[in-house]
């Protein structure tokens, strides 16, 4: 199956505490279908003492399951599902099912 979420899109979060918040993809894992979003799902992390890190918590993301996510419509940054289809020029395209634009450059 082609990835519909991808990293460096944006998304919003459909269910939890975070429901409604929308921030970039920085990492997707497809075999655990998780992806890490900036900003979203914070998880607080006792930090041991490196040469390049103080000791401390640290806040940092967690990953979040990818039926939780949605991309954000590149028209109104609102929920969308996402489709297929092939260009004129030969290209497989992701576009948004809610107003019809181009998701991919």
């Amino acid at each position: 199956m082609a990835a519909k979420i991808k990293k460096g899109d944006k998304v919003v979060v459909l269910v939890g505490r975070d429901k409604g918040r929308s921030g970039e993809v920085l990492e997707v894992n497809p075999k655990e279908e998780r992806a890490l979003v900036r900003g979203v799902n914070l998880v607080k992390r006792h930090q041991r003492q490196t040469a390049k890190q103080e000791a401390g918590i640290v806040s940092k993301e967690a990953a979040v399951h990818l039926s939780n996510l949605a991309i954000a419509d590149p028209k109104d940054g609102k929920p969308t599902r996402v489709g297929f289809k092939v260009l004129e020029d030969g290209r497989k395209v992701r576009f948004a099912k809610r107003s019809g634009d181009v998701i991919d450059g």
